[in-house]
């Protein structure tokens, strides 16, 4: 047996576990880490960042991309209170990650020392699990847990915190041995019960969601919904699941949920839920089905028994992996007669990509009527959050190999780390993120991150000089009294040039085509500035019409 620092025994442990990549920013508290880390490129690679929030959204985006846990390391204090954003992100999007923080010696605690923060309350509502490693020889039991933990039941992020005197002791453990998750499977008698339920049906209605999916768990719901006929809503920001152009796509339950989708969710009478966790948005705002006992029949299937009737008794509760339900269905031949309302689902689902030409220099309509026919059929989509998000979720129609990174939690900022973190999985693959002009500058800075990486994606910002979706509820509410939402932007181009992106502004609807097809061809990825109206705050309603509603 050889003798190791605890930092050196980690990042062992990790590469044993299968971890390739690790995003973070580096601090003073956990050096010996990244002394480690010196010795691992091209096998554990660090990428280094410029915000902790940033390098937290990157590793919530990888963990979301390959199923495994997301990596991320910062120092202690600020750092970990910057990273939390993309903690409470995963959390929200059922996403694998571990935050690993350098921490205080052992022998400080509670005196307040310089950055000390109790991790166990400041991300207990937040995380999966928080763990502090507080002996090196414990470095493998603790960290096999944490990876467990991640990857386990309904996925999400576990925090691990590393005091300093921890790493730099001395240990002869051996670093850890891959772990196997086990996957929950729903028994005879639940796919029996389920098919009894969907064949007495008249308007079944999936509606599907969560992480822990494998592409082979997509490929089984897609064959299971196709050769039955049954209609397939995602849940919201979780459009990937589904192909678009197959015929059982029917929508978005999502935030601003579209008329013909909550219609579709008040008259089905039988709701077959699968990996989802009945948020907000998804339930518009729980007034869609009635808890705890909607009115259709409800069949819940989730591979967390705490999903299970935390917000709807459901008829049939299935403790299981998403992927199990489906493999055990995805042969199944339904008996039912619901093909004329699957029809009337999808028939609403493509006229909702009729919308008027959109007031202002840029036509919104327009260029996503252009990408859908233009974007390669295994493209990366991220978006933050705010209004200019419709034009992604809503106006795009994602492929069987297309991906959407989104977070569920509406967190600004998340698109352009989401971005660049694909583009250090998948180099190859081009990436699109989708950014308004306050959402861009919540991360900008991580452009450096991708111009050092080698990793940059295209980012098209939709300038409309206003934070859109507050200024929409403001004049909803209090009518004509802007407060705190215009904004002043900087010269995105040059910004962008900076950073040795190929940087374009696009001034009129007919320029886009041509600048978007010198983005793709750029070897240095590319910030396309389109200039939008705040006008066209929404596809169907101007910010004038809501206004003048709300007099």
């Amino acid at each position: 047996m050889s003798t190791l620092s605890g930092g050196h025994l980690l990042v062992k442990s990790l590469k044993a576990l299968g971890a390739a990549k690790c995003f973070g920013v580096p601090g003073e508290s956990y050096l010996d880490v990244l002394d480690a880390l010196h010795d691992t490129n091209g096998a554990l690679d660090f990428v280094l960042c410029r915000n902790e929030g940033g390098a937290a959204f990157m590793a919530e985006a990888y963990g979301k991309l390959t199923g495994q846990p997301g990596i991320c390391m910062v120092t202690r204090g600020p750092g970990a209170t910057n990273a939390s954003i993309g903690v409470h992100t995963a959390m929200q999007n059922s996403t694998p990650m571990i935050l690993f923080v350098g921490q205080i010696g052992t022998d400080q605690r509670e005196r307040e020392v310089f950055q000390e923060v109790d991790y166990r309350a400041y991300f207990g509502s937040v995380a999966k699990w928080v763990v502090e490693i507080d002996q090196a020889d414990r470095i493998p039991e603790l960290l096999s847990r944490a990876w467990t933990t991640a990857l386990s039941g309904r996925p999400g992020p576990v925090i691990v915190a590393l005091p300093e005197n921890m790493l730099t002791s001395m240990t002869d453990a051996e670093p850890c041995r891959p772990v196997r998750i086990p996957t929950p499977a729903p028994t005879d008698d639940n796919v029996a019960e389920a098919i009894r339920l969907l064949g007495e049906a008249k308007k079944p209605l999936l509606i599907v969601g969560g992480g822990g999916w494998s592409e082979q768990g997509r490929a089984a719901l897609q064959q299971f919904a196709v050769q039955n006929h049954l209609p397939v809503c995602v849940a919201f920001r979780f459009h990937d699941l589904v192909d678009h152009h197959s015929e059982c796509f029917v929508g978005e339950a999502g935030v601003g949920m579209s008329p013909h989708m909550q219609s579709a969710i008040k008259e089905a009478d039988l709701i077959f839920a699968i990996g989802i966790r009945f948020g907000e948005m998804t339930t518009g705002a729980y007034n869609l089905l009635d808890v705890p006992y909607p009115k259709a029949k409800l069949i819940h299937a989730h591979s967390s028994d705490k999903e299970l009737g935390k917000v709807y008794a459901a008829d049939l509760p299935i403790h299981a992996s998403p992927n199990q339900v489906v493999d055990k269905l995805q042969h199944v031949k339904l008996e039912g007669n619901w093909q004329i309302w699957q029809q009337q689902c999808r028939q609403t689902y493509m006229d909702s990509f009729d919308a008027p030409v959109q007031p202002g220099p840029v036509n919104m309509v327009a260029v996503l009527q252009y990408l859908r026919a233009k974007l390669p059929d295994d493209v990366i989509i991220t978006n933050g959050a705010g209004n200019f998000a419709t034009w992604p979720n809503r106006f795009l129609q994602y492929g069987p190999k297309q991906r959407l990174l989104a977070p569920q939690s509406g967190a600004m900022g998340y698109g352009v780390p989401a971005a660049i973190a694909a583009k250090v999985v998948n180099p190859d693959r081009t990436v699109v993120c989708f950014a308004g002009d306050g959402d861009f500058q919540m991360n900008c800075q991580e452009l450096g991150t991708a111009m050092q990486a080698n990793a940059q994606p295209i980012i098209l910002i939709l300038n409309n000089g206003t934070y859109g979706t507050i200024r929409m509820h403001q004049e909803r509410h209090y009518p004509a009294r802007v407060s705190g939402t215009e904004l002043s932007n900087p010269d995105f181009v040059a910004l962008a040039k900076a950073y040795g992106f190929h940087a374009e502004k696009v001034s009129e609807t007919e320029q886009f085509a041509a600048a978007f097809e010198r983005a793709l061809a750029s070897k240095t990825g590319a910030v396309l500035e389109l200039t939008i109206s705040a006008e066209a705050i929404t596809p169907r309603q101007t910010l004038s019409q809501i206004r003048d509603q709300s007099c």
